[in-house]
C-alpha cells in the first residue's frame, strides 16, 4: 500500500472504488470492488542455505528448491486453499502471491494479465499466521489507528470511524470492541477474535485480492468455522480470496472453491475442492472408509497411501515407500493436470477486466507525512501509556536520586574530590540509564515494523520520528527530576543558573545516549546481542570517562574521545567550576581549582567545541538508527 492514491479523486467510477462509501449504505461484504484475477504459473523459488563442512570450520552453500513449478488461478469471488504438510512451501508460495517474497523467484504471477504493481499491493490484504497486534491497544483503538493511516485524505475522520464501526459489526467484535488485544503478560481478547481483528484491518481497506496465512491455527472448530464463514462471506462480495490451510476439518474443506496440494514444492492436486477425491481415485488412491478429505489429501502429501494400498506400517522400507507414492503423485499430476491447465490458464486473458483501472503514475502517499506524524505519535503514547510511565521504574530513578543525595549530603566545598565524584555520577548514570532503555526500542517492535511497512501503511522517516518523539516526555522527565533533588541536597553550587545549565547538560546527555541506543538497537535487531554490545560500549566509555584514569597512553587516548560521558563530565565540570575559582584544600590554606590534578587533567576550557561535538554524536548515531532501519527486509 505504498501509495493509495485519493480513490475519490483519480477513479470517479464507483465500479473501481477501492474505499468505503459513505456510511450507513451497504455492507461491507457488499462493497463495490474492482475484481482481479490473479494466475501463477510454473513459479520456482530457491534459496541457498550455507553448511558448515567437517574440516577447518569451511562453509560450503547449495541451492535448495522451496517451490518447483506451480501454476494455478483464482477467479473473484472464489476462495482457494493451499493445503500441505509443514515444509511444503505453502506459505512461501502465499508470500509470493502478495508480492513480498525476497530472492529468487521465477515464473510468472499476473493480476488481470499485470504484473504486480503499487496498484495491485493497495488493493491486497495479507492477514499473516501471528497476529501481530499491540498488547494494550483495545479492539476499536486498533481498527481506529490503521484506519486512520491507511485510508486516504479524502476521507473525513467521521468516515473512517464509522468504517471502522462497520468492520467491528461485521466481523462480531461488538462485545469486545473496548477489550485490549492483550499479550504474554496480561490476558485479553481470545485467540479467534484477535484473528478477527487482524482480518479487520486488512477489510478496512476493502481489498480486491485477500491473501490468509493459517487463518484457522491454534483454534478450536467453532471458531475457526466462524473465522472461514467470514471470509466466504468477504469472497461471495466479489474478493479473490487466497488461504493457506494445515488441517481443515470437513466443514471448512468443504467452503472452499479450489484447493492446490503441496508436496515437498511440488503440486500434485489443483482443481475443484468437491473433485478431490474423485481424481485420486482416478489415479489409484482410493479409500473404502468415509474421511474428511482434507485427511486424505495430507496423507498422500505425505507419501502415506490410503488403506486400499498395502499398509506403510507392514513396508519394510516406509521412507523408500512413501518416494515411490510421491513420485507416482508427481507423474500423475503432470500427465493428467498440468498440461490441461496450462491450456486453461491461456484461454483466460483476463480480457473482461479492464486494465486502465491502473495508475501508472508514481507511487503516492495517501495521507501527508505530518498526518502519518501525528497518529503514529497517539498511538504510540496510547499504547506505552501502561508500559512506559510505570511505577516501578520511576521508584527506580527517585531511589537512586535520594539515596545519592544522602550519601552527598550538603558536601563542604572543601571536599572537591567528592564534588567532582558527584559530577562524575550524573555523568555515568544518565549516560547508561537511557542507553539501555533505548536498546530496547526497534528489536521490540521490529514484527510491527515489518508488518505494517509492508502494508505500506507509513513513511519510515514519519515512524522513526514519532517513536523517539512519543519517548521524550519519560525520558527527559525523570532526569530532570532526578536533578532537582540530587543536586540540592548534595549541597552543589546554590545558583539558579548553574543549576539550570547543569540540568541542560545532563538532558542533553541523555539525548546522546538513547541515540547510540537506537543505533545500536537498530543495527543489530535482536534484544540479546544489543544489550551485550551495549554493555561493552558503557564499560569502555566509563573507564575512559577521564575520572578513573586521568593519564591515558597516548596510543588509546583516542577512546576517551569516543566516549560521550567524558564531554559531559567536562561539560559539568564546566558549569561548576572555574580555573581561576578557590577551594580550602588544607586548614585555613586556599588552592586553585584549575591546579586540583582531576581537573587540570580534563581542562575548563573550549566547552562549546564539546557541546558541538556531542551535537554531532546526537545527530550522527540517529541517522545511523534510521540508516540501519532501512535494512530490514519489509517484503
Amino acid at each position: 500500500m505504498d501509495n493509495l492514491p485519493d480513490e475519490m479523486s483519480d477513479h470517479q467510477n464507483t465500479a473501481v472504488l477501492a474505499y468505503p462509501v459513505p456510511p450507513n449504505s451497504q455492507s461491507l461484504y457488499q462493497l463495490a470492488l474492482y475484481p482481479i484475477t490473479l494466475k501463477f504459473q510454473d513459479v520456482v523459488y530457491k534459496v541457498k542455505l550455507e553448511e558448515k563442512g567437517l574440516c577447518w570450520g569451511t562453509w560450503s552453500s547449495r541451492e535448495k528448491t522451496i517451490l518447483n513449478g506451480i501454476t494455478g488461478m483464482v477467479s473473484p469471488g472464489e476462495i482457494l486453499a493451499m493445503l500441505g504438510p509443514s515444509g511444503s512451501g505453502k506459505t512461501t508460495l502465499l508470500t509470493a502471491l502478495g508480492g513480498r517474497l525476497n530472492g529468487k523467484l521465477s515464473g510468472k504471477v499476473t493480476y488481470n494479465t499485470q504484473p504486480f504493481s503499487g496498484t495491485i499491493k493497495r488493493r491486497t490484504g495479507f492477514v499473516a499466521q501471528d497476529d501481530v497486534l499491540y498488547p494494550h491497544l483495545t479492539v476499536v483503538e486498533t481498527l481506529l489507528f490503521t484506519a486512520l493511516l491507511r485510508l486516504p485524505n479524502s476521507l473525513t475522520r467521521d468516515d473512517k470511524v464509522q468504517h471502522v464501526e462497520r468492520v467491528i459489526s461485521e466481523l462480531g467484535l461488538s462485545r469486545c470492541r473496548n477489550s485490549m488485544i492483550g499479550g504474554p503478560l496480561f490476558r485479553g481478547i481470545s485467540g479467534g477474535e484477535k484473528k478477527r481483528v487482524s482480518i479487520g484491518q486488512e477489510m478496512l481497506i476493502n481489498p480486491s485480492l485477500l491473501l490468509l496465512d493459517e487463518p484457522t491455527s491454534g483454534l478450536d472448530s467453532t471458531t475457526a468455522q466462524r473465522i472461514l464463514n467470514t471470509v466466504k462471506r468477504l469472497a461471495c462480495g466479489g474478493r479473490t480470496v487466497v488461504t493457506t490451510i494445515h488441517q481443515p476439518s470437513s466443514r471448512l474443506y468443504h467452503m472452499f472453491d479450489k484447493v492446490i496440494l503441496l508436496s515437498e514444492g511440488c503440486p500434485i492436486y489443483y482443481g475443484s475442492a468437491s473433485s478431490a477425491l474423485e481424481y485420486f481415485s482416478t489415479i489409484g488412491f482410493s479409500t473404502s472408509m468415509t474421511v474428511n478429505p482434507a485427511d486424505l489429501l495430507l496423507d498422500l502429501a505425505n507419501g502415506i497411501a490410503p488403506d486400499s494400498k498395502q499398509p506403510i506400517e507392514q513396508s519394510e522400507n516406509m521412507e523408500q515407500e512413501q518416494k515411490l507414492v510421491r513420485k507416482a503423485l508427481f507423474s500423475a499430476y503432470d500427465k493428467n493436470i498440468s498440461t490441461r491447465l496450462k491450456a486453461e490458464l491461456c484461454s483466460v486473458d483476463g480480457s473482461n477486466y479492464n486494465s486502465k483501472g491502473y495508475d501508472t503514475k508514481p507511487e503516492q502517499w495517501c495521507t501527508s507525512w505530518w498526518h502519518q506524524f501525528k497518529v503514529l505519535l497517539q498511538r504510540g503514547l496510547r499504547e506505552r501509556r501502561y508500559e512506559a510511565f510505570n511505577r516501578l521504574r520511576i521508584f527506580q530513578v527517585l531511589s537512586v536520586a535520594v539515596l545519592g543525595g544522602l550519601l552527598w549530603w550538603h558536601t563542604p566545598t572543601s571536599h572537591i574530590e567528592d564534588r567532582i565524584a558527584l559530577l562524575f555520577f550524573f555523568s555515568v548514570f544518565w549516560g547508561f540509564y537511557p542507553l539501555y532503555n533505548a536498546v530496547f526500542t526497534f528489536p521490540q517492535e521490529r514484527r510491527m515494523l515489518i508488518k505494517e511497512r509492508s502494508a505500506g501503511m507509513y513513511r519510515l522517516s514519519s515512524y522513526f520520528l514519532a517513536r523517539t518523539v512519543g519517548d521524550l516526555p519519560l525520558e527527559l522527565g525523570l532526569p530532570t527530576a532526578f536533578v532537582f533533588i540530587i543536586y540540592w541536597m548534595g549541597g552543589l553550587k546554590p545558583n539558579p543558573v548553574t543549576f539550570i545549565l547543569s540540568l541542560l547538560v545532563v538532558l542533553y546527555s541523555v539525548l546522546v545516549s538513547q541515540s547510540l541506543g537506537l543505533a545500536i538497537g537498530a543495527i543489530l535487531m535482536d534484544i540479546k546481542q544489543a544489550t551485550t554490545l551495549a554493555s561493552v560500549t558503557t564499560l569502555v566509555f566509563l573507564i575512559a570517562g577521564g575520572y578513573y584514569i586521568q593519564r591515558i597512553p597516548p596510543f588509546i587516548i583516542w577512546l576517551k574521545f569516543l566516549s560521550y560521558s567524558y564531554y559531559c563530565y567536562k561539560l559539568l565540570l564546566g558549569v561548576q567550576y572555574k580555573e581561576d575559582d578557590y577551594y580550602e584544600c588544607s586548614k585555613g590554606v586556599l588552592c586553585r581549582v584549575g591546579d586540583f590534578p582531576a581537573v587540570k587533567s580534563m581542562g575548563l576550557n573550549h566547552l562549546w567545541v564539546d557541546v558541538a561535538i556531542m551535537a554531532l554524536m546526537l545527530v550522527g548515531y540517529r541517522l545511523v538508527a534510521y540508516i540501519a532501519l532501512h535494512r530490514v527486509q519489509f517484503r
